[in-house]
């Protein structure tokens, strides 16, 4: 009897213990899990599809707000809304996984010429609207600095 009641002293002190381990690695690998950060202008296709060629600089403001940055391109103007998407893990350093860029190009008369999306696709800048990847483009200078750090290594300490 004495050898019944120890056996069941046992039993449970194993079951505290494996429930013990059971929740401290629930509780490694929820502060493991990657946490998605999205910074930036984040849009909708009906957002994009209410900026129609004619349009004036000012009612292109008022639909998507205030870009992130502007330049001159060759006679006209180009707004650019730039959204990016990073990932962290724990304390490890964070990681931009996608960065996509909406340019809004203005004729010399300051009213829109064209509407283009770019992102990332195997490696380089592609439009997503038209589906090519710009080569010798007007403003290749400027995308070339909205993607530039997009896809490299990033070691600590940087």
């Amino acid at each position: 009897m004495l050898g019944n009641r120890g056996n069941g002293m046992k039993t449970g002190g194993y079951r505290l213990v494996r429930s013990s381990v059971a929740a401290l690695a629930a509780l490694v690998l929820t502060a493991c899990s990657s946490q998605i950060t999205k910074h930036g202008h984040q849009f909708q296709e009906t957002d994009i599809a209410q900026i129609q060629p004619g349009m004036s600089a000012e009612a292109v403001r008022m639909a998507l707000g205030t870009p992130a940055t502007t330049s001159s391109v060759g006679a006209g103007n180009a707004f650019y809304y730039i959204s990016s998407t990073t990932t962290q893990t724990a304390f490890f350093k964070p990681t931009e996984v996608d960065r996509r860029v909406v340019a809004v190009y203005f004729n010399p008369m300051g009213s829109v010429e064209r509407v283009a999306h770019y992102g990332m696709k195997d490696g380089r800048v592609f439009d997503f609207v038209k589906r090519e990847t710009p080569s010798h483009a007007r403003d290749e200078g400027v995308l070339k600095a909205l993607f530039r750090n997009l896809g490299q290594k990033q070691l600590f300490g940087d």
